[in-house]
């Protein structure tokens, strides 16, 4: 038989601490995907136009479970954001970027 004491609620409230320098942010205008049978890796990348090199600002890993509620999240709100403000407009060209890590053995 289950402890009562040691039951939680189910709606708890989640007390989440942000930072200063968390909440400042980083700009990222380009996002690279992988993804393994165990977890997705969203890479977030700043370009410089006429700069060479980009550096990864930032990493992310998450569950497969995850990825699916954060693409969910992420509709809904670009859904909210155009019903606000207006279809977001995208050119019809694809992006090209030639890419390289910079892994060893990668010049």
């Amino acid at each position: 038989m289950e402890d009562p004491k040691n039951k939680k609620p189910a709606n708890q409230p989640i007390n989440i601490e942000l930072s200063e320098e968390v909440a400042e942010g980083v700009y990222s205008n380009l996002a690279m995907i992988a993804h393994s049978n165990s977890e997705f890796v969203i890479d977030f990348i700043r370009l410089m136009p006429g700069v060479p090199k980009a550096k990864v600002k930032s990493r992310i890993i998450i569950t497969p479970e995850h990825a699916k509620r954060l693409l969910a999240a992420l509709s809904d709100n670009i859904e909210k954001y155009e019903k606000a403000f207006g279809k977001i407009s995208q050119s019809g060209e694809t992006p090209h970027f030639p890419l390289s890590f910079g892994a060893p053995g990668e010049a």
